[in-house]
């Protein structure tokens, strides 16, 4: 049987509590650690003395430990005494629960004249379904809408802040009120598309604001905030809802205004923007046009059998970069013979500062083969002993390819290189590189005899 709930009065409490005291200006802070900063301006009419006063539309992932309260109208003023963060949502199930054992009305439809009529019962059960007993008989999930007469005390349609404050100056306060709260987040995704030569690249990034936090801001301020910002962990219940996603167009004048904040970066953005509950947002962060990019072969066969193709380029500003660019995944892509833009890789980027280099490590080159042997091994008494090791690299494309090699001797050993067929250099205390070319369908062998004392 279909059944439904209607209330018909709600507590003239309630009603009051949801319509005054609301938000007269908001701006958001907002961490990429599911973490966000909201200060909120409300003008309250407050009386002489201890009073209660609700502070509505609070979301219901708020940290009510971090509240922060002052009147900007008098600060000398105004104290809260008690602050209750009320978060008993009305619901169906709580509903019913609260009006166990008392009488409710059920409206049915009399199918011979069309009207509506009203029959009471008393509600016994609402575990797996209604029942109720009406006209001396049980009857289980009985038809007809389900008819209450008010919202049960302590239930609310939304998560709100109830406070008794003392206060010495009567009348209107501007008051201003900041708290951390969680669920509200930003990450940062980027796309790029590389030309035909693999020479250039136009990398656009975009911020995608996730809200699901229990409450809407409209015409807010927007910061972001990139850096790892020390968090004490926490278990912190996420709730993955999405209704719907906004994408901003392009501009040519960047919408967001980078600067410093201690030893992070804060992005503003330019103008208000609404940010509703369960919504994603995207807004566009930094473009970059006709970057200077470079295709890269990497073969490091003691931790990788195959070669993988990497594209790096420089965040510098006349590549139409140099910000700071906030860590997130970058998809590429690459126009195939048709014009068609095809999906050939992606890969996540580290907080990376202006002026750095990036490299995307995009899959395993398909026409190049790499080979790695140990070909000879000897030991000198108990502290000293020699390898020799042979990579090949095999080229099958139709023109001459650079390929990087790195090899990975040492380890907690003294190491010292005696022998090679190629240059090399060493990156680290456990890497060497060797710049290798290879012709077309061509092969290369590189050989090198490392000794080891320990």
């Amino acid at each position: 049987m279909f059944y439904a709930i209607f209330l018909t009065i709600l507590l003239a409490s309630n009603l009051f509590s949801q319509s005054k005291n609301e938000r007269t200006q908001v701006d958001l802070t907002i961490y990429n650690q599911n973490l966000s900063l909201i200060r909120e301006e409300r003008t309250l009419n407050l009386k002489k003395g201890i009073s209660t006063i609700v502070i509505p539309d609070i979301p219901s992932t708020i940290d009510g430990t971090s509240l922060h309260f002052s009147s900007l109208t008098d600060a000398n003023a105004v104290r809260v005494l008690e602050q209750n963060y009320q978060y008993d949502l009305v619901n169906q199930s709580k509903l019913l629960f609260k009006y166990l054992g008392k009488t409710i009305e059920f409206v049915r439809l009399n199918e011979e004249t069309k009207k509506e009529f009203t029959v009471s019962g008393k509600l016994l059960s609402n575990v797996d379904g209604i029942v109720a007993e009406v006209n001396g008989k049980i009857e289980v999930n009985p038809s007809g809408k389900i008819v209450l007469p008010s919202l049960p005390e302590g239930l609310i349609s939304k998560p709100q802040l109830q406070w008794m404050i003392e206060n010495e100056k009567e009348g209107e306060h501007k008051t201003e009120i900041s708290y951390l709260a969680n669920n509200l987040s930003w990450i940062c995704n980027y796309v790029a598309l590389i030309n035909k030569d693999d020479n250039k690249l136009d990398l656009t990034g975009w911020v995608t604001i996730t809200n699901n936090c229990g409450t809407s801001f409209k015409n807010a301020g927007l910061k972001l905030v990139a850096g790892d910002v020390n968090i004490v962990a926490k278990d912190v219940e996420i709730y993955p809802r999405y209704q719907m996603m906004e994408l901003m167009s392009t501009s040519k004048e960047p919408q967001f205004e980078q600067r410093e904040l201690f030893e992070y970066k804060l992005y503003s953005l330019k103008r208000k923007a609404d940010i509703n509950d369960n919504e994603t947002k995207q807004l566009e962060l930094v473009a970059g046009k006709k970057v200077v990019a470079k295709k890269v072969f990497i073969y490091d066969g003691a931790t990788k059998p195959k070669v993988g193709v990497y594209v790096q380029f420089k965040n510098e500003e006349k590549s139409g970069l140099g910000i700071a660019l906030p860590k997130g995944k970058v998809r590429v892509y690459k126009k195939d013979e048709d014009g068609k833009e095809q999906f050939i890789g992606e890969d996540e980027i580290d907080h990376t500062p202006k002026d750095e280099e990036l490299k995307l490590n995009l899959g395993n080159a398909f026409d190049i083969v790499g080979e790695r042997k140990k070909t000879d091994g000897k030991t000198f008494g108990e502290r000293s002993a020699q390898e020799t090791y042979e990579i090949k690299i095999r080229n099958h494309k139709a023109e001459e390819i650079e390929v990087q090699i790195y090899e990975h001797p040492g380890g907690w050993r003294e190491w010292e290189i005696t022998n090679w067929s190629d240059k090399w250099e060493k990156v680290d205390q456990n890497t060497v590189k060797f710049h290798v070319n290879v012709n077309k369908d061509g092969e290369k062998i590189v050989t090198y005899t490392v000794r080891y004392e320990w």
